[in-house]
């Protein structure tokens, strides 16, 4: 059986991996399946952790315990989004701050951190993306909780 897929759908869905910086595009209509697969030194930073607990709507929970206010991430100023020292969420997923429960985070407020160093992670269709830092400097806020849902875009840290 020979499957044929649209040349133009295909240059979209590259497009798609290239600009919003995925590691793999997965479709699949009846029995046909597509999966296109990015092959790069990036591609090789995504970490599969199946340490954390499946999200909070897949099973239903006790109410959650009260954060502590050290622990709650600051609110996000309103010029967080246009701080040159924003690092924002490539894609939507759910951000963790530490590698795994109970460990310690990435970051904190006031720590220094080195270009490319890794800030926070991302869980994109079941896999850990690592967020680096752009560049060195010390961290001036967190504005997401571990286990807080992020959209595209989001201000997630800024490093100053």
């Amino acid at each position: 059986m020979s499957l044929s897929f649209d040349p133009e759908v295909l240059r979209a869905l590259a497009a798609l991996l290239k600009d919003g910086d995925l590691a793999e595009i997965e479709l699949e209509e009846g029995d046909r399946r597509l999966r296109l697969a990015r092959a790069s030194a990036q591609a090789a930073q995504f970490v599969a952790a199946p340490a954390y607990p499946a999200p909070p709507y897949a099973m239903p929970q006790a109410a959650p315990a009260p954060v502590p206010a050290a622990a709650a991430p600051e609110a996000a100023p309103a010029t967080a989004a246009s701080h040159p020292g924003t690092v924002k969420s490539p894609m939507v997923g759910v951000a963790y701050l530490s590698p795994e429960p109970g460990a310690a985070p990435f970051i904190s407020v006031g720590s220094t951190v080195e270009a490319g160093q890794t800030l926070l992670l991302i869980e994109a269709m079941k896999t850990f993306n690592q967020i680096k830092a752009p560049r060195a400097g010390t961290v001036k806020s967190i504005l997401v909780a571990s286990g807080q849902p992020v959209e595209y875009d989001e201000p997630l840290v800024i490093v100053e």
